[in-house]
């Protein structure tokens, strides 16, 4: 039986339920066929020391965006937890936000695999990571009312 995925505003409620995900700020701002846009407002303490955006925010958003995909594909229902994320960084972003749009490619039985496209407020694209996660047996723990 295949699984209803969220719509846009129950999916911005769990994630808003995640306390990481509150900590950075993050806003899911769209959902796709295939993924989901999140972004998140850079901040001061987000910086490195050369005043930029640290870099382990940016994959911290590209694997968020890729989770939320995964939450949204299975209806909220399923746990998953990542095995494997590779990004490139191709420009420093020092001002306004990030935007990640995931995209799943593969979701199988045991894993699901997307990419993400990193782009700062402008729209200049400024990384690419793809993420894998594995699907849990239990489901999902983050339980809310609707």
């Amino acid at each position: 039986m295949k699984q209803e995925k969220l719509p846009l505003a129950r999916l911005r409620q769990l994630s808003e339920h995640m306390p990481f995900n509150r900590s950075l700020g993050l806003r899911v701002a769209k959902t796709h066929e295939d993924g989901v846009t999140i972004e998140i407002p850079i901040r001061d303490d987000m910086r490195n020391l050369a005043g930029v955006l640290h870099g382990g925010v940016s994959a911290t958003i590209a694997d968020a965006a890729v989770g939320i995909a995964v939450l949204r594909h299975f209806g909220g229902e399923r746990a998953c937890t990542t095995v494997d994320l590779k990004i490139n960084y191709f420009r420093p972003i020092s001002e306004g936000k990030v935007v990640a749009r995931s995209k799943l490619i593969r979701v199988g039985n045991h894993l699901a695999v997307g990419t993400v496209e990193l782009k700062d407020a402008a729209g200049n694209l400024a990384g690419f990571a793809t993420a894998t996660y594995m699907l849990l047996e239990w489901p999902a723990r983050i339980k809310i009312k609707k």
